[in-house]
């Protein structure tokens, strides 16, 4: 328990994954061609906005579940599921040469939340 706050760790690491949940997948959404330049050219961007439509709601339901224990255990299972499928993804197609090695960067950060909530529990 974090003394100045009065929230676990697992409540803060809910609220901190969920707002990088958030901002990630409003990138996209809000400036297609940015995220293009880092992430390369997209032929389905219908795909990648449902994708980040879908991160958007896990990390807001991450955010506001953070507020109770029991909500905490859901944001952890959510963000551990959504964490290791996004590693796997970057980990399968940046060898195939399907993404950009950019994607590598996301695996880091996927791989530090399991990490994160490994080490939380």
């Amino acid at each position: 328990m974090d003394p100045e706050s009065g929230q676990t760790g697992g409540a803060w690491l809910a609220r901190t994954q969920g707002a990088c949940n958030v901002l990630g997948g409003v990138w996209p959404l809000a400036h297609m061609s940015s995220f293009e330049k880092v992430f390369g050219p997209k032929v389905d961007r219908w795909l990648v906005r449902t994708v980040a439509g879908l991160l958007v709601g896990i990390g807001y339901s991450q955010i506001r579940a953070s507020r109770t224990p029991e909500g905490v255990r859901h944001a952890r299972r959510i963000g551990l599921t959504t964490a290791a499928t996004l590693l796997s993804i970057d980990l399968v197609y940046v060898p195939m040469g399907r993404i950009r090695a950019t994607y590598l960067l996301d695996a880091l950060a996927e791989a530090g939340w399991i990490y994160a909530w490994r080490r939380a529990r």
